[in-house]
């Protein structure tokens, strides 16, 4: 029976747990409901708890406020997709309340568990059940009955997993899209993976927890010791001796001997009527004592290395403070602006039309990989405006957005709630110089509403959504609220799919093709569609993204 969980056996809990939702992530990744070939749950997630790890690793005398502290920057700052960003909630609310403790006892852990469902739920604009929230939930309120039963942690952790296994299944009867696709919420899974790999660490199990790029935490960096306390003799000691006396070879040996005793970095060189003496020792005045039998000394000279040692870093520091000083001014001379642009982008010419519209830092990202918070944090930091707008330009990137923007607080964050490429486009062109930054903000979310999106892909597996048989390798046609279109050439599908967009009020479509289409195929299309359209102008554009042949916006 055990009742009680320490800072070593939590640590290697967690530890425990990201390895083991690392060895899943491929499996995690295929319970995405469109059989598109990015499907990146598991991914996301495990980038998320690995940038925790490597700081949780890193910690050589944990306890429960510094692994707390880890845990949840940590995460927080590594947070990926959606799930990973809802997954870095659950560790802060679940470490928020352990960090006072000494132990994990079962009341802590139940109080811990609801404070992360609370946490993840308020952190979600609007949450939506059938996801890795309830499955979280189901198992709080599973470890809050369970601790007023017993006190065997044993006991609590098993009920407690079971429960969760128990809501995760019945996730798609809750969400009509995961019974369609035949998968379990792919978040959900991913949690589960999590306590499972944890709960082999509790039992005892042999686990390899060995995790790469440990970042070694710094604990104390005012009073961190430096490199001045691996130097063991600090004081450098120079001097000759003027012989009176024969120095014979079993002098020499003796003196080297007793030297050696007393520091190292010994050299002892006789040349006729003197001996040259340098030993690094913490008592030059045994080597003088000792020296002074064999005559008179010259030349003495002795330094303190610990000294010098640290003059060298002061010196060192007010360097690269003074290089950090001078970047900084640097940046500060650009002048300040209103406002600023962030935006994703996946692909060269995309990247080309953010610039031309005037975004000042490109974050490379969207479907394939989800960028971090940290991410997000490094360019907000690039950005010298007073107002910055961030484009995620994809739903799964918008909650990391917006944990930045709370992370922020010498700027203010608009993160605009673009789903897609051309709502990012469509945001930026809609701004207004001169507007200040609420009206533009308010502005750019009406306008996206505008826009509608379709994406051409191939499929990676059989299954049956919205009614359609999809098989592997088929070509769809990806719309705003689902799959539109499926066939097997790209062309017809991509026609289908602008059937489905296009209405009286559309007045243009655009194209950005991808990597994978040449210009000359491009344009092939779009006259095509003109053909079908003729009173709407069709616009063809160099994309170079992956994976999606075509990405196309009707206005």
């Amino acid at each position: 029976m055990i009742t009680n969980i320490d800072s070593k056996t939590f640590q290697k809990m967690f530890l425990a747990g990201a390895k083991n939702l690392e060895a899943k992530k491929e499996w995690i990744n295929e319970l995405n409901v469109f059989p598109v070939p990015d499907g990146d749950t598991g991914t996301n997630m495990t980038l998320t708890i690995m940038a925790a790890a490597k700081e949780v690793g890193g910690i050589e005398e944990p306890t429960m406020e510094n692994l707390a502290k880890a845990i949840s920057s940590g995460s927080l700052r590594g947070a990926r997709g959606n799930s990973g960003v809802i997954m870095s909630q659950l560790f802060r609310g679940f470490t928020r309340e352990i960090k006072e403790s000494k132990t994990i006892d079962a009341v802590v852990f139940a109080n811990a568990c609801e404070k992360a469902v609370e946490t993840a739920y308020k952190a979600v604009m609007k949450p939506k059940e059938g996801t890795i929230l309830t499955v979280a939930r189901g198992m709080a309120e599973k470890a809050r009955e369970m601790v007023m039963e017993t006190d065997d942690l044993e006991v609590i952790f098993e009920a407690v997993i079971n429960e969760g296994d128990y809501v995760l299944d019945q996730t798609p009867e809750m969400l009509p899209v995961l019974k369609q696709a035949g998968v379990v919420d792919s978040g959900g899974q991913g949690l589960m993976q999590v306590l499972k790999g944890g709960y082999d660490a509790f039992l005892g199990k042999e686990l390899d927890l060995t995790i790469e790029g440990v970042v070694k935490p710094n604990v104390n960096p005012v009073n961190t010791p430096s490199e001045a306390a691996d130097i063991k003799f600090g004081y450098c000691t120079e001097f000759i001796i003027l012989l009176e006396k024969e120095f014979t070879m079993e002098d020499e040996h003796g003196f080297k001997s007793y030297l050696n005793g007393i520091g190292d970095c010994v050299v002892v060189v006789s040349d006729d009527d003197i001996v040259k003496v340098h030993v690094h020792t913490n008592d030059p005045g045994l080597a003088i004592q000792k020296a002074l039998t064999f005559g008179q000394l010259s030349k003495m000279k002795i330094d303190n290395m610990r000294e010098e040692h640290n003059e060298k870093l002061i010196k060192d520091a007010e360097k690269a403070a003074k290089i950090e000083a001078e970047e900084k001014a640097e940046t500060l001379q650009s002048e300040r602006k209103d406002c600023g642009f962030i935006a994703v982008s996946v692909g060269e010419g995309l990247d080309e039309i953010f610039k031309g519209l005037g975004v000042d830092y490109l974050i490379t990202g969207g479907q394939t990989m989800n960028p971090s918070t940290e991410d997000m944090l490094n360019a907000i930091a690039n950005v010298n405006a007073d107002n910055i707008f961030i484009l995620p330009n994809n739903k799964n990137i918008i909650l990391a957005a917006e944990q930045a923007k709370t992370l922020t607080e010498d700027k203010n964050i608009y993160v605009v709630p673009t789903k897609t490429i051309p709502q990012g486009i469509t945001a930026v062109i809609n701004y207004v110089q001169g507007n200040d930054a609420e009206h533009n903000y308010e502005i750019m979310k009406e306008e996206i509403q505008n826009v509608k999106t379709g994406q051409i892909t191939y499929a990676v597996r059989d299954t049956n959504i919205d009614g359609k048989d999809i098989h592997e390798n088929d070509i769809m046609g990806i719309g705003d609220e689902g799959i539109v279109s499926v066939g097997t050439e790209v062309v017809d599908t991509l026609v289908d799919m602008v059937s489905h967009m296009v209405d009286d009020d559309t007045e243009i479509v655009t194209l950005y093709y991808g990597s994978d289409v040449s210009e000359a195929e491009a344009e092939t299309v779009a006259e095509k569609i003109t053909e079908k359209y003729p009173d709407i102008d069709v616009d063809v554009n160099m994309g170079g993204q992956p994976i999606y042949y075509y990405i196309v916006s009707a206005e």
